[in-house]
């Protein structure tokens, strides 16, 4: 249990880096960024955990890395093309 949790936190670091590589332009600070991938994993394995019980590690770890990405675009501003104009005063 303790190593799928370390591989979970493992995993949202590198994703929340890739993330933070990538998408630099339209994501807050990069400490909250590397949190938020970090707290999705660990959420992700723990949900997946529970739902599957031991011995999926393997599956647990696809379940952490699904929740740490949603958590991660969660964060994502939009394009500066997409932006809405704010109507005249």
């Amino acid at each position: 249990m303790l190593l799928e949790a370390l591989g979970a936190a493992l995993l949202g670091v590198v994703l929340a880096g890739a993330a933070v590589h990538r998408l630099s332009h339209r994501l807050p600070t990069r400490s909250l960024v590397l949190a938020t991938g970090v707290a999705g994993a660990l959420f992700g394995a723990f949900l997946t955990h529970s739902a599957l019980g031991p011995g999926f590690v393997l599956l647990n770890l696809v379940g952490a890395a699904v929740v740490s990405a949603a958590s991660l675009s969660l964060l994502l501003r939009p394009a500066g093309r997409f932006r809405r104009r704010s109507a005249p005063a």
